[in-house]
C-alpha cells in the first residue's frame, strides 16, 4: 500500500463507534484534492470511507449537496456516519463501475450512457437550485487566473493579467447577464465522477464544490472531458439532445455560452494541471494538457470568444502552447 493511501490512525475507532468494528480498510482512490477514499468491508457489508482532513477540506458542502440531490431524487451516496472534527464520512458504496470504465468495456453503449448522463442534467436543471454561492464573475476570475499564475510562468511566458481578464470580461458579458436562469452546477460532472449502479441508475460523485450558474457548464464538463476523448460527432449529438430535452429556446445563445464556458473551464484546467504537477508532484496531469489545449482552441474558434482569441494570439501564439517541463 502506498504511504499516501494508509488510512488515518483514528479510522478504526470511528468505524467501531458506528458498528463497523474489525472491518477491513482497503485503499480505493485519491483525487486532485486532499481527499482520500477507502473501501470498508466486514460482515458481508461494504461502504466507502472518505478521509477529508478538516484543516484542508470542509466537508459540510458535500453533506449539504448530498441531501439536496437525494431529496430531489438523484443518486448521491448516502452518508452512513459522520465525524467532521476528524474529517471522516462513511458513505454508501456505489461499487466499481465508473462511466469511463463501462464505456471502455462496452464501446457500443457509449451513446446510450452519455444520453443517460445528459438526461440527468436536464432533470437537475428543472428543480430549484441548491443553496450555494453564485458562479459569478468573481468565481470565474479566480479560476481564470490559474492560467496566468501557474501555466504561463511554467512555460516561461509573461503574464499580463489585466489585459487577459479584460478580454475574458468582454467575452463573458452576455453570459454574466443571464443570472436569473441559474441552475445547480456540480462543476466536475464527467466520466470519472459518474457511476453505473446495479439497478441501472447513475450515481453522482464529487459535487461538493457546486455553485449556482449557467446550465451549459456541466454539459461542457461532460462532453469536453479532460481525461478522455469524446468524438465531436457524439458531442454534437448530446448537445442536440440536451437542447431538446431541456427545451432550450435560443439555441445560438446556448451554443455561445457552451463555447464560453468550455474555454473558461479549459483555461482553468490547464492552470490546475500545471499546479498539480509543479506544487503537488502529480506528474501524470501533464500528459492531459495537450487534450485540454485542443479543446480550448476549438472553443476559441467560436465568434463569442473573439476577444480572448485575440489575446491568446497576441500573447501566446499557437506554436508556444506547450506542455510545461522541469528545468
Amino acid at each position: 500500500m502506498a504511504a499516501a493511501m494508509i488510512p488515518p490512525d483514528h479510522a478504526p475507532a470511528f468505524l467501531a463507534a458506528h458498528g463497523w468494528g474489525g472491518a477491513e480498510i482497503l485503499p480505493l482512490a485519491g483525487d486532485a484534492s486532499f481527499r482520500r477514499y477507502f473501501r470498508i468491508v466486514g460482515n458481508g457489508r461494504r461502504a466507502v470511507l472518505m478521509d477529508a482532513p478538516p484543516e484542508s477540506e470542509d466537508s459540510r458542502p458535500f453533506l449539504a449537496l448530498s441531501d439536496y440531490l437525494r431529496g430531489h431524487g438523484f443518486r448521491a451516496p448516502e452518508p452512513l456516519a459522520v465525524d467532521l472534527d476528524k474529517g471522516l464520512i462513511l458513505l454508501e458504496d456505489f461499487g466499481d463501475v465508473l462511466m469511463r470504465g463501462a464505456i471502455e468495456d462496452r464501446p457500443a453503449h457509449e451513446e446510450r450512457i452519455y444520453a443517460q448522463a445528459v438526461d440527468i442534467l436536464a432533470s437537475l436543471h428543472r428543480v430549484p437550485p441548491a443553496a450555494t454561492p453564485p458562479y459569478d464573475w468573481a468565481a470565474y476570475e479566480r479560476e481564470l487566473l490559474l492560467f496566468t499564475q501557474w501555466y504561463l510562468p511554467a512555460i516561461g511566458r509573461p503574464a499580463d493579467e489585466a489585459s487577459y481578464l479584460a478580454a475574458w470580461r468582454e467575452a463573458m458579458a452576455p453570459l454574466l447577464a443571464e443570472r436569473a436562469d441559474a441552475v445547480t452546477v456540480l462543476r466536475d460532472y464527467h466520466a470519472e465522477n459518474l457511476m453505473l449502479l446495479a439497478n441501472g441508475d447513475m450515481g453522482l460523485l464529487d459535487f461538493q464544490d457546486a455553485l449556482a450558474g449557467h446550465r451549459a457548464y456541466d454539459l461542457v464538463s461532460l462532453l469536453q472531458d479532460a481525461r478522455r476523448d469524446v468524438a465531436p460527432a457524439l458531442e454534437a449529438t448530446m448537445i442536440d439532445r440536451y437542447c431538446s430535452v431541456a427545451d432550450i429556446a435560443d439555441r445560438a445563445a446556448f451554443e455561445a455560452a457552451y463555447a464560453l464556458l468550455g474555454a473558461q473551464r479549459n483555461a482553468k484546467i490547464v492552470g490546475i494541471f500545471t499546479r498539480l504537477w509543479q506544487r503537488d508532484g502529480k506528474h501524470r496531469y501533464l500528459s492531459l494538457i495537450p487534450r485540454v489545449w485542443a479543446l480550448l482552441e476549438r472553443d476559441l474558434a467560436h465568434p463569442a470568444l473573439a476577444p480572448v482569441a485575440r489575446w491568446m494570439d497576441d500573447h501566446l501564439p499557437v506554436g508556444e502552447r506547450t506542455v510545461p517541463h522541469a528545468g
